[in-house]
């Protein structure tokens, strides 16, 4: 199986609201405190998409 491919500007845009995350301030679209980890990490990969950066494709079912 193929490994995914972020962009490196990607990549880092996600550390920053994993660190945001780690520090307790990531909010929700709703302004709600972030505290599933999963969520975190969607909320960075849609911020990366938003910015036009290189993220995978969401798998299809």
């Amino acid at each position: 199986m193929a490994e995914k491919k972020y962009s490196p500007k990607a990549e880092e845009k996600i550390g920053k609201v994993m660190k945001e995350f780690k520090d307790g301030k990531l909010k929700s679209g709703s302004g709600e405190k972030v505290t599933n980890r999963k969520q975190a990490i969607a909320i960075g990969i849609s911020e990366a998409e938003e910015k036009g950066l290189k993220v995978p494709k969401k798998p299809k079912k």
